[in-house]
């Protein structure tokens, strides 16, 4: 099986990605989900998180307009398959990455 790739992903969740790139570090809150799908519209609140003094991190998947996702994206597109329907009230972004979420039930 190939490993997933950010082309491979649905539209909006490739935005999704594009989105936690972006922030770097911070976190997003009150994310829509609609059919196991993020919602971006209307965009939920964006809080970013700035190290004072600290050196900025490049990463090559910022300008790569295709990459293959890091095992820990694909786990935050399962979990929110199964959510369905709900909101995700907390998503913190580590290095562009998911790193854990607090949802509503």
């Amino acid at each position: 099986m190939t490993q997933p790739t950010k082309s491979s992903l649905a539209p909006v969740a490739r935005r999704l990605v594009e989105e936690m790139q972006r922030i770097n570090y911070g976190r997003i809150e009150g994310l829509r989900v609609c059919g196991g799908l993020p919602v971006l519209d209307p965009k939920p609140r964006i809080v970013h998180e700035t190290l004072l003094s600290a050196a900025p991190s490049g990463r090559s998947a910022d300008t790569a307009s295709d990459f293959n996702l890091k095992p820990v994206v694909m786990e935050l597109f399962q979990k929110l398959s199964s959510i369905g329907d709900g909101v995700i009230l907390t998503l913190v972004v580590k290095n562009g990455l998911p790193h854990w979420l607090e949802i509503e039930e």
